[in-house]
């Protein structure tokens, strides 16, 4: 196993996010995981706001998180489809992240999720790394969450069976998280829920991943949240129509 522990020893020898490829030049997003971690990041961004007022967070998708330095570099990335970590500044030197680097950052996320494009497979791998062959063969993305990277919260996301999985760092061990009532698994440290939603978002109808409060109210996007007002303001104005109707069929002229 490959530790970080003796990274701060050494953090001046090692590239920075500048010096790091932020892309392996591969497609790795179809038409709907676009819009998925838009829809992530959106709905959840109020509740990040309120946690975080000095603005100390970052939210990276499709970025790569930088945990071993390899050759070619890329080859010592792994790259969630989302992910969010709490207590970081949201830029570097005033330079937005070509990724994030945990040599350099020191703290891992909160949550990473990956959307799953195969069978998902890749997604729950736990091949060890390889100490006589490393470069060689790569160590599963399970595993390097799970001993590496470390985020608190592993979610691995299936569109097409319309569910999530979600996994929990305790005692150095992914453990899986048991939905609760509502179908939803908590993420205590957010005050927020994550489950499956179906419906239409960017025009197309499917089970998206979504975010619940801890009261099981769906966290909307600004443009639901603003369709709602206008909802609300719609109905408002019919019951002050019907109300001036009242009056005038009794004979009072309503104010304007």
């Amino acid at each position: 196993m490959t530790s970080i522990t003796n990274y701060p020893t050494i953090i001046t020898t090692l590239p920075d996010h500048t010096q790091l490829p932020e892309s392996d030049g591969t497609f790795v997003k179809n038409f709907q995981e676009h819009p998925q971690s838009i829809l992530l990041t959106d709905s959840i961004t109020s509740v990040l706001q309120e946690r975080h007022p000095e603005g100390r967070y970052c939210i990276g998708q499709d970025c790569g998180i930088y945990w071993r330095l390899t050759d070619p570099p890329e080859r010592g990335a792994e790259a969630p489809d989302w992910f969010y970590v709490p207590n970081v500044p949201a830029t570097l030197n005033g330079i937005v992240r070509r990724s994030y680097v945990l040599w350099q950052e020191l703290i891992p996320p909160l949550i990473v999720l990956e959307f799953v494009s195969g069978d998902g497979s890749e997604e729950r791998d736990r091949t060890p790394i390889m100490q006589d062959s490393q470069e060689n063969v790569k160590p599963g993305k399970f595993w390097i969450y799970e001993n590496v990277i470390r985020p608190a919260f592993y979610g691995i996301y299936e569109v097409n069976r319309a569910q999530v999985e979600v996994y929990h760092l305790m005692e150095g061990e992914y453990q899986l998280v048991v939905a609760n009532d509502r179908g939803h698994y908590p993420i205590t440290p957010l005050g927020v829920e994550l489950g499956i939603w179906q419906g239409r978002y960017q025009n197309l109808e499917l089970p998206w991943l979504r975010w619940w409060n801890s009261e099981g109210n769906l966290l909307l996007t600004g443009e639901e949240r603003a369709e709602l007002e206008q909802q609300r303001a719609e109905r408002a104005e019919e019951k002050l129509e019907q109300l001036r109707s009242q009056l005038r069929s009794a004979g009072i002229e309503p104010e304007v």
